[in-house]
């Protein structure tokens, strides 16, 4: 029905892998914990390091989400060309 380029947006997602679930939210999620339970231990030392291994636990959230936003900017990307493709052939552009 659609000729070659009309269309091109990726199909929906199918559900994400184990793998790829545990490194995106239960990494980050398990290092936060750990940093807050040792901040919780008591001494001025177990502050500190607690409140290290919680900024390591947002950071791994953080480069994990500007890893997807980075991806994300590629698709919108291949949609414009893909767009500007089909403009060039048709002289409109696609709905």
């Amino acid at each position: 029905m659609s000729s070659e380029g009309e269309d091109r947006r990726p199909a929906a997602p199918a559900s994400r892998p184990w793998s790829l679930v545990a490194l995106r939210y239960v990494l980050p999620s398990l290092v936060t914990l750990a940093g807050l339970v040792i901040m919780a231990m008591g001494s001025e030392t177990d502050l500190e390091g607690g409140a290290a291994i919680v900024s390591a636990g947002l950071a791994i959230f953080f480069l994990n989400w500007l890893f997807r936003a980075g991806v994300a900017g590629d698709r919108d990307r291949e949609a414009e060309d893909a767009a500007r493709e089909y403009f060039d052939r048709h002289g409109h552009w696609p709905d």
